[in-house]
């Protein structure tokens, strides 16, 4: 066995929960793995998890990562630790530290109205999932255990409590718990006062202290996010005292680990929902409906544009003309002979308009699924890769509408750096370029991901400590490696595309009209 020097990475997703040991470059040497369910038999839109299920997967993703790390012959030095995990979540513990029953996940819709009711109240937006959105709902709804109530968190606070007693998180995270103050780069001290004022005046609501003694700690990258005791000692298999990062929620996780760090840059990543996380220079300006907000792992502003309705609609489109391949093809040979088709479409897909949405989309006003569709289909253009593009530009344009709200505000936009299914057709890239306008990079040969992004930050605590860090987006850059793939807009197709732009809002203007036809 070779002693190894290198970089814990824990990242507890809604799925499950991963462990990496990197070494002192940042090659990943072995991941491990555990699994989790969500709590049974609740309510439809009603999401949890335990507490206690979350440190046992932690138990078995080490075991599994020692088993593999031993098959190639190594044994690991861990010199810090740095954890990510599925932002918004509220965990709730009581004075002991001991969880307050079952953790309410980000995907958990129960206190929608809270959300509206912040965001009327504060100014500023409040989405539905944000963590004091939950709050004030668990105060209404459950005074008995919100009475009881001296920390709340999120699953990658929990963790960080597990393994060194503390209750600390990093800024993205925290964001996510409570609007972050650009300034202090702490949570915004005035809207807790008047969050406080709110809850005080709930008829007949329980005690509770003010929410600025409930929450954690806030800490940029790099800070201290305490060290490894002897109860996280035990769970992970490791000696006391090692430094552990100040844990981080999976969207600053990933943006670590695309090594996007300057203003300007943009990670999109396009899968069954569509995120685009912008790097801000600046706070923004007003409510969007379309845009939430966070912060980076080192404070800068994050502008994030989410959409429900990702690749789906397209991907529904191909598999459908490949079940009319002879004897009926899978969904790897329908893919194999329609993307071809789409990346040789014409920009306007030969007239043909799409709708996307399969689901509901919340920050576009679409309150109801089940109304995607084809305008403008003839004999002409009725071809599968007109079809299968029109889908995807649908999806394009509806994330170039949250956007073009960023451009309004004069945000930079200098690339995009794409992760997610789209990567699989590389060319697809090239359309996103000519429709943003915008530069479109594929990394090659740096190691995405949340749990490698949660090693990232904990090399950079260790040279923190050491008096060797640089700021985070020079220690980012540092960290790049092999030849990106770079699409430039072109500028005859970009012009193609801001006019099916233009059609695609006007059909979009009178989408209620569509739902209330079909649905009506």
């Amino acid at each position: 066995m070779t002693k190894t020097r290198g970089y814990l990475g824990i990242d507890a997703g809604t799925q499950g929960l991963s462990v990496i040991f990197a070494d002192e470059e940042m090659r990943i040497r072995a991941a491990g793995t555990g699994s989790y369910d969500m709590v049974p038999g609740l309510d439809a839109g009603c999401y949890e998890q335990q507490p206690a299920d979350w440190e046992a997967a932690l138990g078995g993703a080490m075991a599994d990562l020692r088993r593999k790390l031993a098959a190639v012959g190594v044994e690991m030095e861990v010199l810090a630790i740095g954890i990510s995990g599925q932002m918004h979540g509220e965990v709730l513990a009581d004075a002991a530290g001991a969880p307050l029953g079952p953790a309410r996940l980000w995907c958990d819709g129960r206190n929608e109205a809270e959300g509206h009711e912040l965001t009327e109240r504060l100014g500023v937006k409040m989405p539905k999932r944000i963590t004091a959105a939950r709050w004030l709902w668990t105060i209404r709804n459950q005074p008995e255990k919100a009475a009881r109530t001296a920390h709340i968190t999120t699953p990658a606070g929990w963790i960080a409590h597990l393994l060194t007693g503390g209750w600390t998180l990093g800024i993205g995270d925290a964001a996510g718990m409570f609007p972050i103050d650009q300034r202090s780069l702490d949570y915004d001290a005035r809207l807790r006062a008047d969050f406080d004022a709110l809850v005080a005046a709930l008829p007949g609501g329980p005690r509770v202290p003010p929410l600025g003694d409930l929450l954690p700690a806030v800490r940029r990258a790099g800070a201290d996010g305490g060290t490894l005791d002897a109860r996280g000692a035990k769970l992970l298999g490791l000696p006391q005292g090692i430094p552990v990062a100040a844990a981080e929620g999976d969207q600053p996780a990933a943006l670590a680990g695309s090594l996007i760090g300057d203003a300007g840059q943009v990670s999109m990543s396009f899968g069954t929902s569509v995120v685009a996380n912008a790097v801000g220079d600046r706070p923004f300006q007003g409510i969007a409906r379309a845009i939430d907000h966070f912060c980076a792992p080192d404070g800068k502003p994050i502008n994030m544009v989410f959409l429900r309705n990702g690749t789906t609609a397209m991907n529904t489109v191909v598999e459908m003309f490949g079940r009319a391949l002879p004897a009926g093809g899978d969904q790897a040979a329908a893919f194999a002979a329609v993307m071809p088709q789409v990346l040789t479409a014409p920009d306007d897909c030969g007239g043909v308009t799409a709708l996307p949405f399969l689901d509901d989309e919340p920050g576009l006003g679409v309150s109801r699924g089940g109304t995607a569709g084809l305008i403008g289909l003839d004999a002409t253009n009725a071809r599968p890769g007109n079809v299968a593009k029109a889908m995807l530009l649908a999806t394009i344009f509806n994330l170039r509408m949250g956007s073009d709200l960023l451009d309004a505000q004069g945000f930079p936009r200098t690339e995009i750096i794409l992760s997610g299914g789209l990567t699989k057709t590389p060319g697809l890239a090239q359309i996103l370029a000519d429709a943003f306008h915008t530069p479109v990079v594929l990394l090659d040969g740096a190691d995405e991901g949340t749990a490698w992004g949660a090693a990232l930050m904990a090399k950079f605590r260790a040279e923190t400590l050491a008096g060797k860090a640089a700021t985070w987006p020079a220690f980012l850059q540092r960290h790049a490696t092999g030849t990106p793939t770079r699409f430039t807009p072109r500028p005859q197709a970009a012009a193609a595309l801001d006019r099916a732009f233009a059609r695609h809002q006007r059909l979009l203007a009178i989408h209620a009209h569509l739902d209330a036809a079909v649905h009506g």
